[in-house]
């Protein structure tokens, strides 16, 4: 082991700053120390990542907090629009650092929306506010975008959940154009080649940041915090924490203490 406890992120969100602010107080309340930061944008009615949007019928007005969202007869709708979330993010960012200060590790997640150019400026919009990492700012398909994205922006990249190889990794982790590996165990074909493919990122600095939302079953992210724990390039891990029927299903020894 390398260390005793893997510091974790949660996921608050809010359609608009007060609803925001109580999403984050909540996640500090429960002991998270990082937090993931997902906004509403004026305008678009229901957007990624936003717990209290409820698109579907019989859903209104019910705050999901797992993934995969919400059930319903159909697929949920999102809107979007990338001038209006590119305007808007960097305050919102803005009014976080004034209202919680300048010490909590900020994320935030683009979720593959944006082009290259537009990745790059939203990175370098955010970075008087120093975040942790912007996570899929661009498809991560496209890997030498990324050097479109590096050229202008100094803030922290994480890729990878939606990888499944270390040969997915390879070029982006040599040509230093991530931060942090956002693979999962379940998806990397278990424990050893997520382990390999991290050994390989500690030769160019890059550190893990293991993809944990809740279609990832406790036994899941168990094997992943083992790993995390061992290796030595450990950055942080996702932890959105499993509802009262699946702890009944999956018995768990592990903890969550003090952000850890």
């Amino acid at each position: 082991a390398s260390r005793t406890g893997l510091m974790a992120y949660g996921h608050a969100s809010g359609k608009e700053l007060p609803e925001l602010f109580d999403s984050i107080r909540h996640h500090q309340e429960l002991g998270y120390k990082s937090i993931r930061v997902q906004t509403g944008v004026p305008g678009l009615k229901s957007i990624y990542g936003i717990a209290s949007n409820a698109t579907l019928e019989g859903n209104e007005g019910v705050r999901y907090d797992h993934e995969p969202a919400q059930r319903g007869a159909h697929p949920s709708q999102e809107d979007w629009d990338t001038r209006s979330y590119l305007r808007h993010v960097p305050t919102v960012f803005e009014a976080v650092r004034n209202e919680f200060g300048p010490e909590l590790p900020l994320l935030h997640d683009g979720h593959h929306r944006m082009t290259p150019l537009q990745a790059a400026k939203l990175g370098k919009s955010l970075e008087p506010y120093d975040l942790f990492w912007l996570e899929d700012c661009t498809p991560a398909e496209n890997q030498e975008a990324l050097q479109l994205v590096r050229q202008h922006t100094t803030t922290p990249l994480a890729i990878g959940e939606v990888f499944n190889t270390i040969w997915d990794f390879k070029d982006i982790i040599r040509d230093q154009l991530i931060d942090y590996v956002r693979g999962a165990v379940t998806h990397m074909g278990g424990i050893s080649p997520l382990k390999k493919t991290m050994e390989y990122a500690a030769m160019y600095q890059v550190k893990s940041g293991f993809h944990g939302p809740t279609d990832i079953s406790p036994v899941g992210l168990a094997a992943q915090m083992h790993l995390g724990l061992a290796i030595h390039n450990f950055g942080i891990q996702e932890y959105m924490q499993h509802g009262d029927r699946t702890n009944q299903v999956f018995r768990q020894s592990f903890t969550f203490t003090d952000g850890y």
